[in-house]
């Protein structure tokens, strides 16, 4: 059975980020996530999600410059202690938020003959979040973000995501599988999924090209969800695409592929 959370930085945005719980709520949502909830304190967090009954799947580590167009913090060797001071601030969210998973985005390297040196520090970076999550039961995922839509992106592929997994080899480690950016980056979905199911922590999806939703452009959800569901994976699938008008008149797949 398919489990969908709506990744809340995405959806709903007509609304304040404190009312998009209540709506995802109203709309049959069970979970959410968010990518940086640090604008709000974590306990008024953990009450509304009480208030909702709604369980938080996953939220990111703070990124520094990165949405702004920077290479962003987990990657750069220069910004190793702020790394540090991110997964303190992480933690201290997730022992009031109790997340399944925390995600690390590696971020980008515009200097390519430092290239290696940033994947050295990257790894080291995983390492040092996946101790510190260990030990109040939270998991640690890293996702691949396509270059197209961030140049230079250290970890740009499934493939490459698997190496760094494969290489680290760490219990408590996952992948991050976002299927829009391995969509645009070329990927075979179905194979990926079906063959790495049980490295994968999370999923999340959008359609491509545009990143709107399920039906607004060319990946083949059917196929995609099925094999998902056929495959090792049980945890959820967050909503992490641009709504196309409202977001609830977007939901038009939810309807279709969620349990009722």
């Amino acid at each position: 059975m398919l489990k969908f959370s709506a990744n809340l930085s995405f959806l709903f945005t007509e609304l304040e980020l404190i009312n998009r719980f209540k709506a995802a709520k109203k709309e049959g949502f069970e979970a959410v996530e968010i990518q940086f909830p640090y604008a709000l304190p974590a306990e008024v967090l953990r009450e509304t999600l009480n208030e909702q009954q709604l369980k938080l799947v996953l939220f990111n580590i703070a990124a520094d410059d990165l949405l702004l167009g920077g290479e962003g913090l987990a990657s750069v060797p220069e910004k190793q202690d702020q790394f540090h001071n991110a997964v303190g601030q992480a933690l201290e969210y997730a022992k009031i938020l109790k997340p399944e998973f925390i995600n690390v985005l590696p971020g980008c390297c515009f200097n390519l003959k430092r290239k290696q040196e940033y994947l050295k520090t990257f790894k080291e970076n995983l390492c040092f979040a996946v101790e510190a999550f260990t030990p109040i039961g939270i998991k640690t995922v890293f996702e691949a973000i396509n270059n197209n839509d961030m140049p230079e992106f250290i970890v740009h592929n499934g493939q490459q995501m698997l190496n760094i997994y494969e290489q680290l080899s760490l219990p408590n480690l996952f992948m991050q599988y976002d299927i829009y950016h391995m969509q645009m980056m070329g990927d075979n979905l179905d194979e990926f999924i079906t063959q790495h199911a049980h490295k994968i922590g999370h999923i999340q999806f959008a359609d491509c090209p545009g990143r709107g939703q399920p039906g607004t452009g060319r990946i083949n959800f059917e196929s995609i969800f099925s094999s998902i569901e056929k495959s090792d994976y049980s945890g959820w699938i967050g909503a992490e695409y641009k709504p196309v008008g409202a977001t609830t008149d977007s939901l038009g797949w939810f309807s279709g592929f969620a349990p009722p």
